[in-house]
């Protein structure tokens, strides 16, 4: 089971206005090896209250440094904190890295990949280009960027820079929402629409690509993904990041009544780091939330269902989970959940999270 560790600060520096890239230097740098595309789930106490939050990796595979990046939200304690206060020589404490957004890679594959981002979304994507244009010395990769304006581009100098590293096998389209641009199609907001106007104008051929990532604003990701499809592109040849998320899960909580949820009860048998317990909860409570309410330190970093830090195994009983964004449908089938979102149904459930 992935538990927190201590990381040192070695490095910070900003990428624009409100974003800093963090280099961090692992007390055991096997814990902390990571596939592309990965993120770290931070924690840190604010006046007494544990937050978590997850921040993707930017650093390829072959950069020898473990680095992510964190821009500013507003109102937004963590990433204030680490913009403005976080220093070189702290310490703070990380989960191993989690995620599964990348695609696996071949040395003598020619394989033609597309990227959409948007705003911070480009982190994960910035590390799969890194490990892409290092590892697949054949393969080339296209990417849409979209911001509001140049000042919002995150890593601009460090695309240019891979762009003349890598001459001809990366191609980066600016797509700024306020900046005017000599090609008016560059222009607005990524849509369903904008896409299709890019596909229609030559500048990208969804025939010839192999694998598309796309990470940013759940709107703009569903209306990316949307296009996608509709130019021929399959499910398997799509991969989404999740940052945050709105959108009802694959599987539904079946409707009960209030009367009926107050005062059902299930009894949980969990295991986690090779300890059982046997718990009562209220069907109304996640089994999250019911591990953490008697006193077991169980994983999680979104609580939203976006991340599959709080996976864990279905192995007696039945769940209703709510929201699933992170759990691919061969997981679910084998009984996986995701315990932040998943709600017993019947009157005994046995879960585990060591499997």
């Amino acid at each position: 089971m992935a538990r927190f560790h201590p990381l040192e600060v070695t490095d910070i520096h900003k990428t624009i206005r409100d974003a800093v890239v963090v280099t961090l230097r692992p007390e055991d740098g096997a814990d902390f090896g990571f596939t592309q595309g990965q993120y770290l789930t931070f924690r840190r106490d604010f006046d007494g209250e544990e937050l978590r939050r997850s921040y993707s990796i930017c650093a390829g595979l072959d950069d020898g440094v473990l680095q992510v990046g964190i821009k500013r939200v507003d109102g937004g304690a963590f990433s204030t904190w680490a913009n403005e206060e976080l220093k070189v020589g702290d310490r703070i404490e990380a989960m191993p890295p989690m995620g599964r957004f990348a695609a696996p890679l071949e040395p003598g594959a020619a394989r033609d990949y597309l990227g959409f981002a948007g705003g911070s979304g480009i982190t994960p994507v910035l590390s799969i280009i890194r490990t892409v244009l290092a590892r697949e010395p054949r393969s080339t990769f296209t990417l849409v960027y979209a911001n509001r304006a140049v000042t919002s581009i995150m890593f601009r100098e460090e695309l240019e820079d891979l762009k003349n590293s890598y001459l001809g096998r990366l191609s980066v389209i600016h797509v700024l929402e306020t900046d005017a641009q000599e090609i008016e199609l560059f222009t607005g907001r990524v849509t369903e629409e904008k896409c299709a106007q890019l596909f229609a104008s030559g500048f990208i051929d969804p025939e010839a690509v192999d694998t598309a990532f796309i990470c940013g604003p759940e709107p703009m990701m569903l209306g990316i993904a949307a296009a996608l499809r509709a130019a021929g592109m399959s499910e398997d040849q799509i991969r989404f990041e999740l940052f945050a998320s709105s959108q009802p899960g694959r599987a539904k909580r079946k409707a009960v009544s209030a009367e009926a949820s107050a005062a059902a009860r299930t009894g949980a048998v969990i295991t986690l780091d090779g300890s059982t317990r046997t718990i009562e909860m209220d069907k109304d409570q996640s089994i999250l939330d019911a591990a953490l309410a008697n006193a077991m330190d169980a994983p999680y970093a979104c609580k939203a269902g976006v991340c599959s830090t709080c996976r864990c195994k279905v192995i007696e009983g039945e769940v209703e989970m709510l929201t699933n964004h992170a759990l691919e449908d061969y997981e679910v089938a084998k009984g996986y959940v995701l315990s932040c979102q998943s709600y017993p149904v019947t009157d005994r459930v046995v879960v585990d999270y060591d499997q």
